[in-house]
C-alpha cells in the first residue's frame, strides 16, 4: 500500500525534491562582522528560497579550520567560504596586495580600491582554479598586541608573533626584527596565554571576540594593514545551479556582505571600547614620529614584492588613498 502511495506521489508531483544544501564554513565567532554577515546571508536565503536551498551556517571552525577551509571547499565538501584574503596567496599572488603594511590610510581607501576596475577584476580571477569570488567582505584595520608595549619597531625586535600563512605579513616582521611564526587561527589565544608568542596583529573585532586583549596587556593601535576576506564558492557547484537560484543566492550575497560591512565599521569603535573599558589591555598610542618609524621599516616589503603584485595596482591602491 505505501509504495503504491509513493508511486502516486511521484508521478502527480506531490513529492517535491530535496533542497539544495549550501554549507558555509567560517572560523570565527558568530558576534563578528564575518559571523553576522553568515547569518544574515542564511536569514535572506530562508525567506527568498525555502524549500530551494537550504544553508547550514558552521563558524568557529566547526567544520574546517582555516588551514583546511580551502582545500575542503576544491574537494566539493564546503560549497562557501570566506576566508582572509592572505589564504589566496597559492593562487595568485595579486591578492597578496591587501598584506603590504601601511599601504591604505583606511577603509574607506581599502573600499574604493575594491569597488574600483582593478579590484573588481581580482575577483574572478580564481575560477579557474575551481573558486568564484562573490564580493569583499571588511573586518577592519590591523592593530599589534604585546605582551611588551609597542612604541618603535625595535620594541618588536626578537619576539615572536602570529602570522597568516603570507609571505608578505612573514617579510614585515622580518624588517622589524621579529619573528613571524604561521599557525592557524584557532590556535592564537593558547598560543598567546602560554606565552609561546609574544603577540598578534588582528582587528578591534577579532581581538575581542577571540579574548585576546585578556592575555595580552598592550595593544598598539597601529592600524598598519588590513584585515579583510574574499567570500568565495565552489565553482561546480555554483555554475551547476538553476540560473534562478543562482541569481537570488548572489543578491543575497550582496546584500549580506554590505550587511556585513556596517557591522564591521561599527564593531571596530564598539569593541574597542569594551577591550579599553575592560582594563586589562593598555592602549598604546603611536605619535607621528613613532609611526613614521614603523613605516619606513617596514615599507620596503612594497618593493620586495612589487613584481609579483605588480606596479600597477599597487599604484592603484595609493590613489584610492585620496
Amino acid at each position: 500500500m505505501k509504495k503504491t502511495l509513493l508511486a502516486l506521489a511521484l508521478c502527480s508531483g506531490l513529492v517535491q525534491a530535496a533542497p539544495i544544501e549550501l554549507k558555509f564554513s567560517h572560523v570565527v565567532a558568530e558576534n563578528t562582522p564575518k559571523g553576522q554577515m553568515a547569518t544574515h546571508f542564511k536569514t535572506l536565503v530562508d525567506e527568498r528560497l525555502k524549500g530551494e536551498v537550504e544553508v547550514k551556517v558552521y563558524p568557529n571552525s566547526q567544520l574546517f579550520g582555516d588551514g583546511k577551509e580551502l582545500e575542503a571547499m576544491l574537494l566539493g565538501d564546503v560549497q562557501m567560504i570566506a576566508p582572509s584574503l592572505s589564504k589566496f596567496q597559492k593562487y595568485t599572488d595579486k591578492l597578496q596586495i591587501f598584506d603590504l603594511p601601511f599601504l591604505f590610510n583606511d577603509m574607506a581607501a581599502v573600499d574604493r580600491f575594491q569597488q574600483g576596475p582593478q579590484g573588481q577584476a581580482m575577483l574572478g580571477s580564481l575560477e579557474q582554479y575551481g573558486l568564484i569570488g562573490l564580493g569583499y567582505l571588511h573586518n577592519g584595520m590591523k592593530q599589534l598586541s604585546a605582551s611588551n608595549p609597542l612604541k618603535v619597531p625595535t620594541d618588536a625586535k626578537g619576539r615572536k608573533f602570529r602570522i597568516q600563512t603570507s609571505d608578505v605579513l612573514a617579510a614585515q616582521f622580518d624588517k622589524i626584527g621579529a619573528v613571524p611564526v604561521k599557525k592557524p587561527f584557532a590556535e592564537v589565544f593558547t598560543l598567546l596565554q602560554t606565552r609561546a608568542i609574544d603577540g598578534q596583529e588582528n582587528t578591534w573585532s577579532n581581538i575581542y571576540s577571540q579574548k585576546f586583549y585578556e592575555v595580552q596587556p598592550y595593544i598598539t593601535e597601529s592600524n598598519h594593514g588590513v584585515l579583510d576576506y574574499l567570500v568565495v564558492v565552489n565553482a561546480e557547484f555554483w555554475n551547476g545551479l538553476p540560473e534562478g537560484v543562482r541569481s537570488e543566492l548572489k543578491r543575497a550575497v550582496e546584500e549580506s556582505v554590505t550587511y556585513g560591512n556596517q557591522v564591521a565599521a561599527r564593531k571596530d569603535k564598539e569593541d574597542k571600547a569594551a577591550i579599553l573599558a575592560s582594563g586589562k589591555s593598555q592602549l598604546v598610542t603611536l605619535t607621528d614620529a613613532e609611526r613614521g618609524q614603523w613605516v619606513a621599516a617596514m615599507k620596503p616589503v612594497w618593493q620586495q614584492f612589487e613584481g609579483a603584485i605588480g606596479k600597477d595596482l599597487i599604484d592603484a591602491a595609493v590613489a584610492a588613498n585620496q
